[in-house]
């Protein structure tokens, strides 16, 4: 009788604790199907909020904060509107760039940015100073005689040979499209006697073009102690540099056949992958990693993209032009409007928002 008791103990144990785990998967059950329900919404909800604010009357000349608070707020958004739409416009996500600055070109506004004044080696970018100062000094047919020296830097090169001569203007373009650290280095002797005393011309004349946090120790932005610059000055700097026709020119040639065989072809991958591109010039070391300075143009707007310390280079300068253009045309359409009344909203990411509530508190 002992026996059959404490069976019929431990199996009725057995099915209340089979009750007991059935019963609580059921509640996470409708507990999840109601937070999906409640989650579906919610961007409809954050729209629907935007849009019935955005339609109330504004004064002339008046603005009128709109303020959305929630638990969570990791990204910054701003929220412009005109008479009849709302844009939300959110920061670019998922750029790997340590530094990065986006600049309108006709007004001089900083559209995006990230450190841009963070000093950083700028590898081969520098070679903007190199080109465009060896165009100031040479004619395209003065002929140039690289050293063993010059003959000897590692690639990117057009491996020229030693005691031979080359047309100034062909080694001009080898260093603009193909980044050629041989040709750098014979310009720079050709011009300056010496590639240390070239490199002290091109930090004076970065100062005197507006790049004052830009300090060249090489021709070539091959790794050097105290060498550095800015995405400021790298936007700055190249600017300057497409004011010259013949810089503009030459950087935005695809490809070129020289008179000693060789066949150029430029690295800057943006004039045929992305749409509006003028012209750019690469970097990569080690010490900078990717390293980037270009202008594009859409429409009647015009910008300058410069990036430093960049792992996705390409993704990265593909995101920068396409949120700047897009900020570019929000503050066109804001001065468009000036007078008639503008909202300025900063809330917080998307995703952030999912499932929490959120207080608008209006003011007029």
């Amino acid at each position: 009788m002992k026996i059959i008791s404490r069976r019929r103990l431990c199996f009725a144990i057995f099915v209340t604790l089979f009750l007991l785990m059935v019963n609580n998967a059921f509640s996470f059950t409708k507990i999840i199907s109601a937070s999906a329900k409640t989650r579906a919404p919610a961007a409809k909800r954050f729209e629907k909020i935007i849009r019935t604010t955005a339609k109330r009357p504004v004064a002339a000349g008046k603005r009128t904060p709109l303020t959305i608070i929630s638990a969570r707020v990791k990204h910054q958004v701003r929220v412009r509107r005109s008479r009849h739409r709302v844009a939300v416009f959110m920061r670019p996500r998922g750029i790997s760039a340590r530094s990065y600055l986006v600049m309108d070109n006709e007004t001089g506004d900083v559209l995006l940015s990230r450190a841009p004044d963070r000093r950083a080696q700028p590898a081969s970018t520098i070679k903007i100073l190199t080109a465009l100062i060896a165009i100031n000094y040479l004619d395209d047919n003065d002929r140039v005689r690289p050293s063993r020296r010059a003959a000897a830097m590692p690639r990117s090169k057009i491996y020229l040979r030693p005691g031979a001569t080359y047309r100034a203007g062909e080694l001009i373009d080898a260093v603009l499209m193909s980044s050629a650290n041989d040709a750098s280095v014979a310009l720079a002797e050709k011009i300056a006697g010496s590639e240390r005393l070239f490199a002290k011309m091109m930090t004076y004349k970065a100062g005197i073009w507006g790049g004052s946090r830009t300090v060249c120790k090489t021709a070539t932005g091959l790794t050097a102690r105290g060498q550095y610059s800015t995405a400021r000055d790298l936007v700055t700097i190249f600017n300057r540099a497409m004011d010259n026709p013949e810089f503009a020119r030459r950087v935005a040639r695809v490809r070129k056949r020289t008179s000693f065989g060789r066949t150029l072809r430029n690295h800057n991958r943006a004039l045929w992958r992305i749409r509006g591109a003028e012209g750019g010039k690469t970097g990569f070391t080690n010490a900078a990693r990717q390293t980037y300075v270009g202008t594009f143009g859409r429409g009647d707007g015009e910008i300058t993209v410069a990036i430093m310390g960049s792992e996705t280079m390409w993704d990265d300068i593909s995101k920068l032009v396409r949120s700047g253009f897009t900020r570019m045309a929000a503050r066109t359409k804001d001065h468009r409007i000036a007078g008639r009344g503008r909202v300025e909203v900063t809330p917080i990411s998307f995703a952030a928002t999912l499932g929490n509530p959120l207080l608008v508190s209006p003011s007029m």
